[in-house]
């Protein structure tokens, strides 16, 4: 670990014992000359890999046209870019709010939601991540909850779909949704009469990569409408090609006059590496906060050149159809992941979309009891053979251990089957115990 970390302040446990020099494509190059495969893709942001040229180029011209504003002016990349935004978005998602963060948009979604219905009540899905500012940490399930007081009040939680450990033990390894059912039971009795929205992701990321039942987020938005609330669809980690599709709405049949989600927030994929998100809604929500006094104003709202850097990634990602190549590039990571499965014990469940997947570990099979400290030790090998990726757990999330592959949109099939041999082989010469 290079000694000048020792100032910092440790954000999220130790830093990771590697210093990057570069990143290109979809190989990270430390200060020690080793090359490290990337099936993180940075934090689920380098969509199109990292130093693509296109984007490079759009910040030079940003560079020498607009960097940054004051909020309330606006710039050709930024009008260009919400064209492009509510052209792609399913009918009636026609007006859209430039951020800089995910946790910056689910707030957004939130309080637009909270003026729109005068409610105030909101249901998140457990092992969820909305992101870590105040309003978005009281949604947040998977993890961060717990040394520092209270959350938001009105904040309830729905089951989340987990087929394999079944969080109402009622189901095994399918999901009926009566997880879902029992949730809004729940939220029934408790509530105080305040209902405005219930915000879920499409696949639950940092919970362990948890793809819902076909139908569920169908039923969600029915339960929520029945009950007056607004849906917010969280597309940090899904929008924009990963799973196959460009949104994950259309992935699960979102996408047809009545099943549309009241709000979609983007950010992770959208930036291609720069920090920019992205709220949609309707026109008739968007004066009715209006009318209700929205006031969400930040620094760094509708900046010029991350606009200009998002605008090369929609690019990038149309020109070169990455949605279909997600789909059929993860057909090929999925096979190897399922090969691996058959020949390792320590894997529960393999589990995924497009480029999203999740490797479940376990130190037994039958009672599927998890392999915390074995998925610490894994992802540590993982990285010294050459190959970096993440392990979502922790307490709030219920102790589990899920290996995360998210690589770039761009990987090649010959960087999949590294990816691959480098994980069997840490498999193998790692012991569980």
């Amino acid at each position: 670990m290079d000694p000048r970390a020792s100032s910092l302040i440790r954000y999220s446990g130790d830093f990771a014992p590697d210093v990057v020099a570069r990143a290109s494509g979809s190989w990270l190059e430390t200060t020690d000359g080793r090359r490290v495969l990337d099936f993180t893709s940075g934090q689920i942001c380098a969509t199109i890999g990292h130093g693509h040229p296109r984007i490079a180029a759009a910040v030079r011209d940003a560079l020498d046209t607009a960097v940054h504003l004051n909020s309330r002016l606006l710039s050709p990349p930024v009008l260009e870019l919400a064209d492009r935004l509510t052209g792609l978005a399913p009918g009636g998602l026609d007006r859209v709010m430039f951020l800089s963060t995910g946790g910056e948009s689910t707030e957004a979604a939130v309080r637009m939601a909270k003026l729109a219905t005068g409610g105030f009540e909101v249901l998140a899905i457990t092992r969820s991540w909305h992101g870590m500012t105040s309003g978005a940490q009281a949604l947040t399930f998977a993890a961060g909850r717990r040394g520092h007081g209270p959350g938001a009040p009105g904040v309830y939680a729905l089951p989340a779909p987990y087929a394999y450990r079944c969080p109402i033990r009622h189901c095994r390894d399918a999901c009926d949704m009566a997880c879902l059912e029992v949730g809004f039971d729940l939220y029934d009795q408790q509530s105080a009469g305040a209902p405005a929205a219930v915000i879920a992701e499409p696949v639950l990321s940092a919970g362990g990569i948890l793809v819902p039942p076909p139908g569920y987020l169908t039923r969600l938005v029915e339960l929520a409408h029945e009950r007056g609330m607004l849906v917010i669809l969280d597309e940090a980690q899904t929008g924009l090609g990963r799973l196959g599709a460009m949104f994950g709405l259309d992935v699960f049949g979102l996408n047809t006059p009545g099943t549309v989600p009241d709000f979609v927030t983007l950010s992770k994929t959208l930036g291609g590496g720069l920090p920019i998100s992205a709220v949609l809604t309707t026109a008739e929500l968007e004066q009715a906060a209006y009318d209700r006094g929205l006031m969400f104003y930040t620094s760094h709202q509708s900046d010029p050149l991350p606009a200009a850097a998002a605008l090369a990634v929609l690019d990038v990602i149309a020109e070169e159809d990455l949605p279909a190549a997600a789909a059929r590039k993860g057909e090929r990571l999925a096979g190897h992941l399922r090969e691996l499965k058959k020949r390792h014990e320590a894997i529960g469940e393999v589990r995924g979309l497009g480029l999203l997947w999740g490797v479940e570990l376990v130190r037994d099979r039958e009672t599927r009891e998890p392999a915390v400290a074995y998925g610490d030790r894994l992802t540590d090998a993982c990285q010294d053979c050459g190959l970096s990726l993440n392990i979502t757990k922790g307490r709030a999330a219920g102790s589990t251990a899920c290996l995360r592959l998210a690589p770039p949109l761009t990987i090649t099939d010959e960087e999949i089957d590294t990816a691959a041999e480098i994980l069997d082989k840490t498999l193998t010469e790692t012991p569980i115990s």
